[in-house]
């Protein structure tokens, strides 16, 4: 991966898995670079916000799509502007394939953080903010590594510092998370 060239770079896995820590490593990593936390999509909406359930219907998942969107359009306008851009959301099961397809700019890569779950429950107990409510890690780690297509680096952080993950990011991106 040349640091020169603008690209795309999803960062993806479930609630505390260091989505948001390892984008912003990452995103430092470049000289012109753009961290993008996908969420802030779905916090604008101010009336009639549609949170995601294991039993969503299709006003959540359009909600969901909507932001996944909002975020690939955001990406390429930055990434046609010169910055590198390492967008950061939880993006898991069948959804992925539709995030990537929103995604026409190349390079475009694809990292999975996929730490095991133990490593995930104590991370979440550990931080102040809280996302699992509705949720719980077991069921969203089953959806991550059940029903995610198994595209890009899916990388198990669970050994990994935020600083040796991102160095494993950079080591392997070019030959085990590019999209074609």
């Amino acid at each position: 991966m040349s640091k020169e060239d603008p690209s795309i770079i999803l960062i993806t896995g479930i609630m505390a898995s260091g989505k948001s820590t390892v984008a912003q490593l990452l995103s430092e990593q470049f000289e012109k670079s753009v961290h993008l936390r996908g969420d802030i999509f779905r916090r604008m909406i101010v009336n009639n916000r549609k949170e995601v359930h294991p039993d969503s219907g299709s006003g959540e998942l359009d909600q969901l799509k909507l932001r996944y969107q909002l975020a690939a359009q955001s990406a390429e306008m930055y990434q046609k502007a010169g910055f590198t851009v390492v967008v950061q959301d939880v993006v898991v099961g069948p959804l992925l394939t539709d995030f990537i397809s929103y995604i026409s700019s190349r390079p475009f890569y694809v990292v999975v953080l996929c730490p095991n779950s133990t490593v995930v429950a104590m991370r979440e107990a550990a931080r102040k903010k809280k996302g699992y409510g509705i949720w719980s890690v077991d069921v969203l780690d089953r959806l991550l590594r059940n029903e995610t297509p198994r595209t890009g680096l899916w990388l198990d952080s669970s050994d990994l510092s935020p600083e040796e993950t991102v160095n494993e990011i950079v080591k392997r991106l070019q030959n085990e998370a590019m999209i074609t």
